[in-house]
């Protein structure tokens, strides 16, 4: 049957739900053949900036009993990454050198009021930064974020083990292998199989929802077209769940509406003129050599977290940061966005057949404090006052959701992704269309590996594993982004050049039997992702 109707609305239910979804996510970059990489700051900047402040957010919503409820994915690649004793030294090291700046900043500005309690207000930022990694979490956030997964008001999910882009993936083994990997990588952090996954890039394709169905995922986020152009048309558009044919599989949608309040470059929260401007920052404002110290030892110059001015207008004039009155607008932000969102379900409400709405609102975890300074205290605002201001629509994760509207419309989701025009176009254009045809030709080579060698040698299995390893760091779709946007792109080619190379100098050896253990141990060092990777996955 293709639809079944859902429950009545009780007199105390809410009209609506939020689900509010952060992406936590980095390409997975690690470097111990430098002493520093200027590329792993993309790191230590999420952990100062972004994780650490929800980490604080969350702590002060339970120590003041707030009932909240969020999802977030952090990826396999993240969770390597956060839990990788070399990055963690790592990451204490950058901190240490930020106080030390942060206190030169102190005597520099002492005779200039309204940067000197600026310069004060990120000494305590990255003092507390370290006071927590260091001995609230043991240097792994890990154990922050499952923390309050296990409370059941933080649900985690997973993601594709590197990050890969399944609708361009041919070969369909190598898919399985992202999502059972990216499922086995929670379990390992986090102490249980997840129930949802953010598909890399929202990206979906009709056939992935079995691969989803083999690996026990109940649900999945789409882009808004992917559930509102289904087959049947879903009746409650996307503002409720819809079940894949034949698997059962939910699909979730982006909500519009909600999203364009915090994304939009025109009417989003973080352009407001008092928030903190993030393009401004003392490692390019400030004087080279008294920065120097501080920098890389390649000598360039590179953003330290620390900016002094609000965003101001659109012009180059900028004038200095007011935290308080920006932490107001962060409450009138949180305020806002609330009191949309209970027009919003009122007015859905009529169509419901008295089922409350469900929106999803997902974002980039990283978002939320690196690029708009304010997003955590938004966040937090956001919550406490859904929580205490308003019964209308109530914060909920899925696996709630699905246990009071287990009824749901049956249809089939149509190929989406996010970004530009919604179509893979941003992983597939003229900047990186060289690489799928290396892709393609490296999935059907390991999986005829796997096929040839069941039972090797131990030297062999490394080997073969580490084949394994390559391909997956290969297929990050971060390489093809970044080759589209123009950033980092000589990075982004170095790094998808290497793997290939990597993966096929591994194949010449593993069939030629000529499996050089020093070069081997060397690549392995290096690329550490997924130490319990077996690469009979591909079988």
């Amino acid at each position: 049957m293709p639809y079944r109707t859902g429950q009545g609305r009780h007199a105390n239910m809410p009209l609506g739900y939020l689900s509010l979804v952060l992406h936590a996510h980095l390409p997975y970059v690690r470097h111990p053949e430098y002493d520093d990489f200027l590329e792993e700051d993309w790191l230590y900047e999420a952990i100062t900036e972004t994780y650490i402040p929800l980490l604080e957010v969350f702590d002060g919503l339970e120590r003041d009993g707030v009932d909240w409820r969020m999802t977030m994915s952090v990826t396999p690649t993240l969770a390597g990454m956060l839990s990788d004793p070399l990055l963690q030294y790592r990451y204490v090291r950058h901190i240490d050198n930020l106080i030390a700046l942060a206190n030169k900043e102190l005597e520099r500005t002492r005779m200039q009021p309204e940067f000197y309690r600026l310069a004060q207000m990120y000494l305590e930022r990255f003092t507390r930064a370290r006071e927590v990694f260091v001995n609230r979490y043991d240097h792994n956030l890990l154990h922050g974020f499952r923390r309050f997964y296990d409370t059941g008001k933080l649900e985690i999910i997973t993601c594709c083990a590197t990050h890969g882009f399944l609708p361009l993936m041919l070969n369909r083994n190598a898919a399985r292998v992202q999502i059972e990997q990216g499922a086995r990588e929670h379990e390992r952090h986090f102490g249980r199989r997840p129930k949802g996954i953010w598909l890399a890039e929202c990206g979906y394709a009709p056939g992935v929802d079995e691969l989803l169905a083999e690996a026990g995922i109940k649900y999945f986020f789409v882009d808004t077209h992917g559930v509102l152009f289904a087959h049947p048309r879903p009746r409650y558009g996307v503002y409720a769940p819809v079940a894949c044919p034949n698997t059962g599989v939910l699909c979730l949608a982006r909500d519009t509406e909600s999203s364009k309040q915090v994304w939009s470059a025109v009417e989003g929260y973080p352009g407001d003129y008092n928030y903190r401007e993030f393009y401004r920052d003392i490692g390019f404002d400030l004087d080279f050599e008294y920065l120097k110290p501080h920098l890389h030892k390649i000598g360039i110059r590179h953003n330290t977290g620390m900016k002094y001015y609000k965003i101001t207008g659109p012009g180059d004039h900028k004038e200095p940061y007011n935290p308080q009155v920006a932490r107001e607008k962060a409450a009138e932000h949180a305020g806002n966005f609330m009191f949309n969102r209970e027009k919003q379900v009122e007015w859905l409400s009529g169509s419901m057949d008295g089922r409350p709405a469900l929106i999803v609102a997902p974002y980039d975890a990283e978002l939320y404090g690196h690029w708009w300074y304010e997003g955590p205290m938004w966040i937090d605002f956001l919550l406490r006052k859904m929580c205490y201001d308003q019964q209308t629509i109530k914060t909920i994760t899925i696996p709630e959701y699905m246990e009071k509207h287990p009824q749901v419309q049956v249809c089939q989701p149509t190929m989406s992704s996010w970004g530009y025009k919604g179509y893979a176009e941003v992983w597939l254009e003229g900047s990186n269309d060289w690489i799928y045809p290396h892709l393609t030709e490296l999935a059907d080579r390991m999986v005829e590996l796997a096929q040839a060698y069941p039972d090797p040698y131990p030297l062999k299995r490394r080997a073969l594993n580490q084949a394994a390893r390559e391909l997956l760091l290969a297929q990050s779709s971060d390489w093809a982004f970044i080759m589209k946007t123009g950033t980092m792109v000589e990075y982004a080619v170095q790094r998808t050049t290497v793997h290939v190379l990597n993966f096929n100098h591994l194949y010449e050896q593993i069939k030629h039997d000529t499996i050089d253990e020093a070069w081997l141990a060397e690549v392995e060092r290096r690329h550490n992702l997924f130490p319990n990777l077996d690469y009979r996955l591909y079988c």
